[in-house]
């Protein structure tokens, strides 16, 4: 079609602010783009900064802490964390206080690099990486009063764990200041025991507790699963169906027989192994004799299956 010169002018001058806007469009998006990009920050003073700078502009903040060698587990909590949160915040530690076993904190996976990936896909905004010395400059000498919940189970069978958890926390906590930090339910105990921590130091953060996410065929998703022999892995589900099948033989039996039949049912289970299986009451984690002691109860189970210590628990 032809143009008059007059009306081509027109049409040249519209296609230039045209492309003009579509650039700076294009400029804008990756401004965007860039600012989206997770950050890695290994020292507790820039992140804190970092974090300062985003609070300023009124975001909430959540935290999820792990200490790495990541799975899908990790990342249902990073994921409601971004869903919940302005800005996710992602701790990877493996944190040596906590560690009453020196061989288990020597064999701890540590795949940093293969967490960063999955973390930048699930929408992490700064994931803070710190080494021993940048969070212990000095030996952490503080003990805490975490109350009968961090006295039973795990807290009998392994000394000195749930201290080491609560320093790590209070660290975590006191460094970024969360609205909201992420826990998943495997770890039913040490859900409590944070409560507790954080009542006591009177921290004001939401603790938010996660459904446990399980493989296809049972198994409770963890770090540690890795180190099962193809043997050990086939096994390792027993637990998990030993435990559904508990509510079963609960709905007719005591607590004291309940207890006696898991244990017996995983112990014939070799390589399985069974350190403790507790019913307790949800809210104080005390053991309970009846079931009408409690609303609620819940059956927690640490298994060894070979070296690999596991745990898990049902609710009633």
């Amino acid at each position: 079609m032809y143009l008059l010169p007059k009306r081509r002018c027109y049409v040249q001058v519209i296609l230039l602010l045209c492309s003009r806007f579509l650039e700076r469009r294009v400029q804008l998006f990756i401004s965007n783009y860039s600012y989206l990009e997770m950050k890695i920050i290994n020292c507790i003073a820039a992140l804190r900064s970092t974090l300062d700078a985003e609070r300023s502009a009124g975001k909430r903040v959540g935290l999820v802490p792990t200490m790495g060698a990541l799975h899908a587990g990790h990342l249902s909590l990073v994921n409601r964390c971004v869903e919940e949160n302005d800005v996710c915040v992602v701790s990877v530690f493996v944190n040596p206080t906590q560690f009453n076993d020196k061989r288990d904190l020597e064999t701890y996976p540590r795949t940093l690099e293969q967490d960063c990936a999955l973390l930048e896909k699930a929408g992490c905004r700064y994931v803070f990486a710190p080494s021993d010395e940048e969070m212990y400059p000095e030996p952490d000498t503080r003990v805490f009063d975490l109350g009968a919940v961090a006295t039973v189970m795990e807290g009998a069978f392994r000394p000195g764990h749930f201290n080491g958890v609560a320093q790590i926390v209070s660290k975590l906590f006191t460094i970024i200041e969360p609205d909201r930090a992420y826990f998943g339910e495997k770890d039913f105990q040490q859900i409590a025991v944070i409560r507790s921590m954080t009542r006591w130091l009177k921290l004001p953060v939401e603790i938010v507790p996660c459904p446990i996410v399980r493989e296809a065929d049972g198994l409770a998703l963890s770090s540690r699963n890795v180190r099962l022999t193809s043997e050990q892995r086939r096994i390792a589900p027993v637990i998990s169906r030993t435990l559904k099948e508990s509510c079963i033989f609960a709905a007719s039996r005591t607590v004291e027989e309940t207890k006696a039949w898991v244990t017996k049912t995983l112990n014939e289970h070799p390589p399985l192994r069974v350190e403790y299986f507790e019913i307790v009451d949800a809210t104080s984690l005390q053991p309970i004799r009846s079931w009408d002691e409690t609303a609620g109860a819940v059956g927690c189970a640490a298994v060894y299956c070979g070296d690999v210590r596991l745990i898990d628990n049902i609710k009633y």
